[in-house]
């Protein structure tokens, strides 16, 4: 087993981020938060910004209703990316910006979204 931090997120999108902000609220029992601080708005699912968590963004749905898990890399942004990319996978977006790190948009062997996470230097 390692210590090392795995899960970092998990993103589902929605189309309406105000009623589904209402509805997670509800069924989760606790507090969320809006954060408009990134490229799109999202709603944290706990108030705590910098925890480990979930959000929820303005998106469309996947037809099969597959969610984004973002995963931490052990090195840099863009060595993952071209890893990802010899391994078989698809990397669709460029490196983003947020305020706990950097990430990246990929695609996994069976078109599963991932997200690529690196956070910021120590």
């Amino acid at each position: 087993m390692t210590a090392q931090l795995v899960l970092v997120w998990c993103e589902i999108p929605v189309t309406d981020l105000e009623k589904s902000a209402a509805f997670y609220a509800k069924v989760l029992g606790f507090k969320t938060v809006r954060d408009d601080t990134g490229p799109n708005p999202m709603i944290n699912l706990t108030d705590d910004l910098t925890a480990i968590a979930g959000h929820l963004y303005p998106g469309t749905p996947a037809a099969y209703g597959g969610n984004t898990v973002h995963l931490a890399i052990s090195d840099t942004l863009e060595e993952g990316m071209k890893r990802c990319e010899a391994a078989g996978g698809q990397v669709v977006s460029p490196a983003i910006e947020i305020p706990p790190g950097r990430f990246a948009y990929a695609k996994d062997l069976d078109g599963n979204s991932i997200g690529l996470f690196e956070p910021p230097a120590a």
